[in-house]
């Protein structure tokens, strides 16, 4: 959590600010901001299959050393570009390091040490991200106390000496330490993948292969879901501090605040989608998710007054934050997780399209309409019409494979008789 804290606040959910100042010093267009994220998601799907099976045969702690050192030093170079093609090579380096060391190594690694509660744990992890965007009130006061550049060279000092010492506890499975899953002894019987406390996970004797997984309708719909929904994910990080500073004309420190209270309606998201998510069938969870995040971006698209700012602010945290971990956790219970990783970089290939259109989109019709309004619209459109993809996103089950109880629909609020205490 607190390796997430550091990769949010000082990079992913600064970017606006960043792009907000960089834009004031050398007079960039939005599409520039807009294109240069996109390519770093681009390398990020592109790079998903080949991370996720050096994460699952390497070990998520060796990854997640050589990732932080990248994004440090990424950060160190960033704070001395002065020319586009700098900006884009500093800015891709510690794209790459975040990639490495941050959200899928330790998604593994969480996958691999829970599954009773392992939706509440994946909100625990995903915390982190929201927390740090508490520190861009921080991030944007160290800009205009110290600048910029200073403010980029002290990032890459903690991620170097608070991130990568912090690595250095993670382990990949609990077997590794002599015990079990959820804590439980090692010689106790294991329950099967995605078992007894999941609500709407399919019973089967083991876990999936990549290639199972890629024949199945639910890895399909599960990663069309996800790029839909990170149509609005990206298209806000990139553009909402240019939005609240350009076009409705409130400073950098306002749109600091309503990033703070993104996040604390993000916490609050995931605290409760954790908990649901382990009583309820996740997919409906999500669903309504999904329809928060194109209602909250119509609201931004449309604001006249800084209370719509704010209502946007929380209605798009709260969707982030209940969405992101049960998304992650469904793929989990899905496929199980031995291949975990490597079926979700498979998944990443798809979910960079929606991660790469989203600012692109916002970007160029900023530009040529001088105005968010059309683009946001588009963005949150499509947001909405993907939500079905969640809906259809079934526990799946191979071929000839009975359908037990435990793959039925789960009625909502029913756990399974046999998860006692759940």
């Amino acid at each position: 959590m607190v390796i997430q804290i550091l990769i949010g606040g000082l990079m992913m959910q600064a970017f606006g600010a960043y792009a907000a100042v960089l834009r004031d010093e050398f007079g960039w267009s939005k599409t520039l901001f807009s294109f240069a994220f996109s390519v770093t998601r681009v390398e990020s799907g592109i790079l998903g299959p080949l991370q996720g099976w050096l994460i699952d045969t390497l070990g998520p702690r060796k990854m997640m050393r050589v990732g932080l050192v990248m994004l440090g030093v990424g950060f160190l170079l960033f704070s001395q570009i002065d020319t586009q093609w700098h900006f884009f090579a500093s800015y891709l380096l510690m794209a790459i390091g975040a990639s490495v060391g941050g959200f899928m190594t330790l998604t593994v690694t969480i996958v691999n040490w829970f599954e009773r509660r392992r939706a509440t744990a994946m909100a625990v992890m995903g915390m982190g991200m929201a927390i740090g965007g508490l520190l861009v009130p921080i991030v944007v006061l160290s800009m205009e106390e110290f600048g910029w550049r200073g403010t980029a060279f002290g990032s890459g000092l903690l991620v170097l000496f608070v991130g990568l010492p912090l690595s250095q506890v993670i382990r990949t499975r609990p077997e590794d330490m002599g015990i079990g899953v959820d804590g439980k002894p090692l010689e106790a019987p294991q329950p099967a993948a995605g078992g007894v406390a999941v609500v709407g996970a399919p019973a089967r004797d083991g876990d999936y292969t990549v290639r199972e997984a890629l024949r199945t309708g639910a890895f399909w719909y599960l990663s069309l879901g996800h790029a839909s929904a990170l149509l609005v994910v990206s298209a806000v990080m990139v553009h909402l501090v240019l939005h609240i500073n350009e076009q409705l004309g409130y400073s950098l420190g306002t749109a600091a605040i309503v990033i703070a209270v993104m996040t604390a309606a993000q916490i609050v998201g995931m605290l409760f989608g954790g908990v649901l998510g382990d009583r309820f069938n996740k997919r409906y969870i999500v669903f309504v998710a999904m329809i928060a995040h194109s209602a909250a971006l119509l609201i931004l698209a449309w604001a006249t007054a800084l209370w719509m700012v704010f209502l946007f602010a929380v209605l798009h945290g709260t969707a982030w934050g209940a969405r992101g971990p049960l998304t992650q956790a469904l793929r989990a219970d899905y496929f199980g997780r031995k291949s975990f990783g490597k079926i979700m970089g498979f998944s990443s290939m798809i979910m960079m399209v929606g991660m790469t259109t989203g600012p692109i989109v916002a970007g160029v019709l900023a530009d040529s309409t001088g105005t968010y309004k059309l683009g946001f619209t588009i963005l949150a459109i499509m947001a909405g019409m993907g939500s079905v993809f969640f809906l259809l996103a079934k526990p799946p089950r191979r071929t000839g494979e009975p359908v037990s109880v435990e793959q039925e629909e789960p009625v909502a609020g029913v756990l399974p008789a046999s998860a006692p205490g759940s």
